[in-house]
Parts: structure tokens; sequence; C-alpha cells
């Protein structure tokens, strides 16, 4: 019933309900007094129905709070009453079972809940205080149970107490909603609550004491709860003049800055003095845990107010010689919260503290683990914020020397090492050959023998080390004639080349000479996009042959090659990095030929002496399974169709390859594009494109492929070729190669039908499609000559005027309109019903230009001359073909006027 009533009451209020609602309520606030939070308690089957039952309450009071004021707002004084004597245990939260601190830690919530309507406000505010020091403060400090867990799971206590950007937490975990969690938020909404205080200037709570003692408020008018513009607050407080000493004035302030910063204010700072002091130290600990809390209101406050709070008390924590873990990893922690807030100058004296906390050891018996990995994540949060060390060095040499030291930290470390290097800073990719040199020897140790699967600290490593080469890769020179420059990266290119390389050999190659000797393959899929962008940048540093040979390209990509045809488990966020591969696989077997590309080797005796899967074979495999399963990739697919086909120079020992590839990608071509031929869109471009690459190919064994998927397939794939140049299809042809592409396959397909049915109708739209591809090649080439004219002619003048002008001519964006939001909505909810949505993957991946390898030495002008000379007859006499198109095709073909007449 209580579940039911929960759903009821989140989605809507049911018009039988409300009647029944103040007697409901009263039940539930009856069960729930009826619960005990003494620790002898003992949870027997019915009362843990109960304590099931009291949590559910509290859930539904969340929902009925937030969405049903009209019903609410008469029931809140008894719900306030009935909570608070809930929260109050909070500071046996350490002795509690686990549903009986998630009832209390929902009871917070309910009161925060409260605070955001303006009569919940006005009835809780009169207990701000009772709140404070009674169940919010206690329910922060230190305890038996923080200390236990964390010395028996470390990775526990972080995610519930230091949780971080560099901390993932997958599903929903209902144990780490701890009381804790619950009053922080709770004093994080009352720090943001308003009121107008009204009072004499010289008695105002002053930041830069951090004290309540200079605080006397003369009189405090409610104004409700926390407010939404955060800039009121700080723009009053600067307004705050000391010539209006004696003048009496009203002024909206926030009560972070009247009551909860006064509160916390009053627990002394631990020293060497008072550091061996247990009760000091745990109030402390909630002390900078509620600072933790009130990241909202101190991040809408003035810079100077958080430098103050800062210098004031949390970094002289990091001075003290004493050991204090547990303060400093919450220390670090409150840090990172507020990196957003510092000053530059500020966040250098963070920065060093942090780097201190980030190297230190463990103390004995007592583990700095948690100490160092809230370091990273603070560490990390200031490198996002832009600030950037004066010298780097002293951080990577502490990252680099820890890593290693247990896979969890391992792990951290290495997405600390990522965000260091993502700050691209050329002071820190200067360091990148010297990094990747270091790690690869702590990686290739991490690797187990047993290949699948990878642990997630080897899976970080390979993916700092991506970033890494990307990185350099970003850093090429500009100008590649500045020698020294050149010189020091091209150097330090072929040294991540080699590290790379001697990482790859010794994650597939090892295993694979094993399997070779054991008769079975044992690599492994893991990390699979990362490691192709280490074997991209192992490519890119070979410089000749023996270099080739030295880096065991060719022995990896066959290795490569077949890990990504038999990897299924595509994501679209990850993967690309193949197909970036994959067209410089294909340009390093152009310059320099690998070994195993277009036929595989074979295999030694007893075995049948059958070749294995080739480079390209493998990765054929791929490209097809992407274009059939995958909608996201089938732009980039079906541009690495043109560059498999036309790019390489297929010996006649390869013809059967070649052949085999046209097969494979022509089938998943024409199957993808007919589950999408009832709704023209986008994805048709590249499908039928790619068919066409093929079709040039082997004309025959595509025909018949087309056939064999539906009866009258070939003619289905020839019009839809020809609608892509006509004004109906929104997304157009304005590239150059495909539509050269496009009028090389029209003609060869006119071809094949003038020998064959000469008087169809299908020969006429073929040939009418050509005209206008033709005509449309020739347009473009003259719009991209333009183009270039007049960029020529724009870097002649001055700079400042083509700005001016540019400003003043380039058109301005038309927003888009209300009706035209809706209607495009509306027709997505439409198609979406009827399971007619496309995807049609990124802008960006349908910008790549079209590889035409061999097919750019065709001369597409004496291909359609030759084909009118010797069908003109068929093809244009008795015929009725556009005038405007005779023109255009004229314009770009004179010499054919006289088969026009």
């Amino acid at each position: 019933m209580h579940i039911f009533c929960f759903l009821q009451v989140r989605s809507h209020m049911p018009s039988a309900l409300a009647p029944l609602l103040p007697s409901f309520c009263r039940d539930l606030i009856a069960i729930l007094g009826s619960l005990s939070f003494e620790c002898s308690v003992t949870i027997e089957d019915g009362y843990l129905m109960r304590l099931k039952t009291g949590k559910r309450s509290l859930l539904i009071f969340c929902a009925f709070i937030s969405r049903h004021r009209k019903y609410s707002d008469k029931l809140m004084p008894d719900i306030i009453n009935c909570v608070l004597n809930i929260v109050k245990y909070s500071k046996k939260t350490s002795e509690l079972n686990f549903l009986s601190e998630r009832i209390v830690s929902l009871a917070f919530d309910v009161i925060s809940h409260v605070l955001e309507t303006g009569p919940g406000w006005r009835l809780v505010s009169p207990h701000f205080t009772f709140l404070l020091d009674s169940a919010i403060f206690p329910a922060l400090v230190l305890n038996e149970k923080d200390i236990s867990e964390w010395e028996e799971d470390a990775e526990e206590y972080i995610r519930k107490n230091l949780p971080s950007d560099l901390e993932e937490i997958s599903g929903w975990r209902e144990d780490l909603f701890t009381a804790r969690k619950s009053a922080m938020n709770l004093l994080g909404v009352i720090s943001m609550s308003t009121v107008t205080t009204q009072y004499s200037s010289i008695n105002v709570f002053e930041p830069s004491l951090l004290t309540s003692s200079v605080v006397y408020v003369f009189c405090l008018v409610p104004q409700g709860p926390p407010i939404g513009n955060s800039s009121n607050g700080s723009s009053t407080a600067s307004k705050r003049k000391k010539s209006e000493k004696n003048k009496r004035y009203s002024q909206r302030r926030f009560m972070g800055e009247l009551f909860v910063l006064p509160f916390l204010s009053k627990f002394p700072i631990p020293s060497d003095a008072n550091a061996s002091q247990p009760k000091i130290l745990n109030d402390y600990f909630g002390v900078l845990m509620a600072y933790g809390g009130l990241q909202d209101f101190l991040r809408v406050q003035e810079p100077g107010y958080i430098s103050t709070l800062v210098y004031n008390r949390v970094l002289p924590l990091y001075t003290i010689s004493a050991c204090l873990p547990y303060l400093l990893a919450t220390a670090n922690w409150v840090l990172g919260e507020l990196a957003p807030c510092l000053r530059e100058e500020m966040s250098a004296d963070v920065y060093s503290s942090l780097l201190k906390a980030l190297a230190m050891p463990d103390k004995g018996d007592t583990s700095c683990y948690p100490v160092r990995v809230s370091a990273a994540g603070a560490i990390a949060a200031l490198l996002e914020n832009d600030y950037a060390p004066p010298e780097w060095l002293p951080l990577l040499e502490v990252v680099i020397g820890r890593i290693g030291n247990g896979d969890e930290e391992s792990s951290l470390l290495f997405q600390l090492l990522s965000s260091i290097v993502e700050a691209v800073d050329e002071n820190v990719a200067v360091h990148i050959p010297y990094i990747v040199s270091a790690l690869v020897g702590t990686i290739t140790k991490l690797i187990p023998a047993n290949p699948e699967p990878w642990p997630q600290v080897v899976e970080r490593g390979f993916a700092a080390l991506a970033v890494m080469a990307q990185s350099w890769e970003n850093l090429l020179p500009e100008e590649i004639e500045q020698n020294e420059l050149s010189e020091k990266w091209t150097s330090g290119r072929a040294t991540i080349g080699r590290a790379f390389s001697a990482l790859l050999q010794h994650a597939w190659l090892s295993p694979m000479y094993q399997s070779d000797r054991e008769g079975e393959g044992s690599n492994t899929a893991s990390c699979i996009d990362d490691s192709s962008t280490l074997l991209l940048s192992i490519m890119l540093s070979v410089s000749g042959s023996n270099v080739l040979l030295e880096l065991k390209v060719s022995e990896l990509l066959l290795v490569w090659a077949n890990l990504i045809a038999d990897c299924y488990a595509w994501d679209e966020s990850e993967n690309l990095s193949i197909f970036d591969c994959i067209k410089d696989v294909v340009n390093l077997h152009s310059k320099y030929g690998l070994k195993n590309f277009l036929v595989g080797r074979m295999l030694s005796p007893p075995a049948p002496p059958v070749p294995q899967r080739s480079i390209i074979e493998g990765i054929g495999g791929f490209v097809s399974e992407a274009i059939s399963q995958y909608p996201s990739a089938t732009w980039r697919a079906c541009s690495c169709v043109h560059i498999l086909l036309h790019v390489p120079s297929y010996s006649f020992d390869a013809d059967g390859v070649k052949q085999s590839l046209v097969i494979a990608f022509s089938r998943a071509a024409f199957c993808r594009f007919r589950e999408i031929r009832s709704n023209p869109c986008s994805l048709w471009k590249p499908l039928l494109v790619a068919i066409a690459s093929c079709y040039l190919c082997y004309p025959d064994v595509v025909e018949e492929i087309l056939e064999k998927g539906e009866c009258g397939g070939f003619t289905i794939w020839a019009s839809a070729l020809g609608f892509l140049l006509t004004s109906s299809y929104e997304s157009g042809l304005s590239e150059k190669s495909e539509i050269k592409l496009i009028v090389i396959a029209l003609a060869q397909v006119v071809e094949q039908l003038g020998l064959r049915k000469p008087s169809s109708g299908v020969l006429r739209d073929c040939f009418t499609s050509l005209l206008e591809a033709s005509a449309r090649l020739k347009e473009v080439q003259e719009e991209k000559e333009e183009a270039e004219q007049d960029d020529e002619e724009d870097d002649d003048d001055d700079d400042d005027e083509t700005s001016d002008y540019d400003e003043e001519s380039e058109p301005e964006e038309q927003e888009e309109t209300e009706e035209e939001f809706l209607d495009r909505y509306a027709k997505a909810a439409v198609a979406l019903e009827n399971g007619t949505v496309i995807e049609e993957g990124d802008v960006e991946d349908q910008e790549h230009e079209t590889e035409l390898g061999s097919l750019e030495e065709v001369d597409e002008r004496k291909v359609v001359l030759s084909l009118i000379e010797k069908y003109h007859h068929a093809l244009i006499q008795g015929q009725t073909l556009p005038l405007e198109l005779i023109s255009r095709f004229l314009n770009a073909y004179p010499e054919c006027s006289l088969y026009f007449q």
C-alpha cells in the first residue's frame, strides 16, 4: 500500500486520496513515532517491517511536500515535529544499523524539502539552533564507525565521505545516502536561506576574524527559503562602507554568514599543542565536513571571503607535525570542492599543500590511502579550473613514483595523470616522452598472464597513454622548418613509438606466441580503442623500412586486425580511434608495404595449407559489421570502404581478397539501406555511395548481390543513387570526390543497361541522373575555384579591415521559433512512437572527404564523353530530356552540343 501511495503521490494527487490525506499522514507519523533508535533494540521480522514502513513514509513525505503544496502546508507542523524527534538520534549513527540510519537520513531530507517552501521555512527557522547543536553537527563529527571503515574498507569510506570526479560510482547505491550526507545537505540549505538584518555596522560579523564574538544582531526579519539569485548576498556585502558605522540600516544576508559560520568558528583548529586531544580532532573533522556542505553558500561569496576561510581554517592543518590523516583527507576534499572559487594566488598555496598530501606515505599501521586519493581529486579539480603549477615535474614525479603501489591507487593516479596531460600545457607536453617511458614498464608488469579480462588499473593505464599520444601529436610544430623544435619533436615521437611498441608486443605478441605452441588463440580485445590510439602513434613514428621491422608493426597490425574483426561490443563513444587507425594503416602499406596486409601467412604443418586472415580482411570484417549493426558508425565505416577498395594496389594473387571485401561491404550496405529505405535521410548517401564503390570494382558481382537481397535490388539502388542528385534529397551532394564517384558509377550503370535494355525506363532515368551529376560536378569545381580565389584575395587585404567586414557582413544566425521547435519535437515524437527514428551519427562524421585512391586517376570527362559518343542514338535521340538540365550539362560539356541538336 505504501509503495502504491508513494508512486501515486509522486506523479499526481488522485482526487479520491485527497480527503484521506490528513488521517493517512497521521497514521504514518504514528508509525514513525513508534520507532526506537536505541542500539539495544534487536531487528526481528515484525520490527524490520516497521522500519521499512517508516522509511517509505519519509519518502512519501518528501514527495508530498515537494509536489503537493496545496495539501501539505496544513500538515507541515505535525510532519516537522515528527522528523525533529528522529534527527536528534544522529549522534548515535555509529551504533545504528543501516536501515535505522537511512531513516535518520531521510528525516534530514524531509526538513530540507520543508525549508524550500515559505511556510516551511518559518516553521523550521526557530529550531535552527537545536538542529545545528543536537542533530546536524553530531552527524558530522568523526566516530568509531568512520575509523573502522577507514581501516577495513577505505574505498567505501572514500565513496561515502570524499566523493570526487576521479571516483566512479555506477548504479544506484542507497548505502551511500548516509545520515552525514543528508545532514550536510540540510546545512547547505540553511546556509543559503536569507534574512533581513537591522544592526549597527560596528557590530557586523567580519569573515576576516571568523569568530562569533563580534556578531551582535539587533534584529532578524525572516525572509524565506534559499534564494536562486546567488549574486544578491555577495553584492550587498560588497557595498558595506565604513563611513556608515553609526547608521542603522537593513540588509539581506545569508544564514550561512550570520548563523552557521559563527557556530563553526567556536571549534578550535588542531595544532601541535592540542593534536593529542581526540575530542578536538573529532569535532574539527565535523567542521571540515560542514565546510564541504557549505560549498554552494561559499561559492556565492566574494573570493576574499573564501581565501580568508581557507587560510585560517584549512591550510594550517598541513603544517602540523602530528599525523592527522582523517582531517587531512577531509581538508583535501574541501579544497577540491572550493577549487572553482579560489583566486590564482590562493590556488598556488592550496596546490603546494595538496602536493604534500599526495606524497604522504602510510604512517605505521595507519593507511594514508584516502589522503592521497582525496589529494589527487582536489589537484584534478584545480587543473580543471585552469590552474597551472609553475613547475610540473615535481607533480609528475610524485604521481609516477606512486603508480604501481596498489591497483586502486594506481587507477586513480592514472586518471590524475590524464587530467594533467589534458591541461594542454606545453610545459607538461615536453615531459611526455619521459612519462611514457617510465609508465610502460609499470603497465607491462600489471598486465596479467591470463589476458581475459584486463583489470581496471591496466585499462586506465592504457587510457592515460592514449591521452599522452594524442597530446604529443597536437604539439606538432606549425612551422616544420623550425629545425631545432622539429628535431626535438621527432625524437620524442620516436621514443614514444618505441615504448608503445614494446608495450603492445608484450600485451599481444607474447600471448600469441604462447598460444601458437598450445594450439589456441588467447589475445584480448581489452582497451581496443586506446590500443588503436597507441598503434596509430607507432605508425606515425615510422620513418623507414628499418623502423617498420624494428617496431614489429606488421605483426602488431595483424593481431589488431583480428581483434577488431571479432570485436562486437561496439561503443559509439569509444572505438572511433579504430577508424582513425584504418586510414593510416592503408597509407603505411602504400608507402612501405606491410607483410600480411593483403594475404595472410600460411600455417605451419601439420595444419592445412590455408592462409590465415590478412590485415585488410580483419579490417574489412570490422567495417562490414559496423555498417550492419551500428548506425552511429555508418558514416565512418562507409568512408573506410572507399579507402580499402581503391587506395591499396591489389596484386593478381590478392584479387580474391578484394572480391570478398566487395561482397561483404555491398551486402552489409544494401541490407542496412533496405531497413531505412522508406524514409530518405542523410544515411542514404554513405550507404549508396559505398555500394557504388563496390560496383566499380566488380559490377556483375554487386548486381547479383543486390538482386539476391531483393527482387529488383539493382534498379532500386540505381534509382536511389539518382535521387541523391535531386532537390528532394535534403542532405544534398556538395563534395567533389563523392560526386565524381557517382558520375563514374552511373556511367558504368548506363553502359551496362544500354547493352542489355536499350529502351528501358531505368536506362533513361539513370542517364538523366548522369547528366545531372556531371553538371553538378562542374559547378562544384567552379565554386571551389572561386572560393580559393576569394581566400587569396582576403589574405592580401588588411587583417583589421577584413575582420570588420566579416563582422558586419556575416548574417545573423536565425534562432528557432517556438512553433518550429514544437513542430520538430512533435514529428520526432511521432517517429519515435512509430519506430521510424533513424540514428544518423554525429555531424562531424559526415564531414570526412571520400578517399578515391586509384579512381583519382580516372578522367570522368572522358568517361562521359566516350559513353555519349557510343550510345547517343539510344540515350538522346527520341528521348524527352529537361531543357534546363541539357543547358547546364552543355555548359559543363560544350563538346557534346552536337549530340543534343
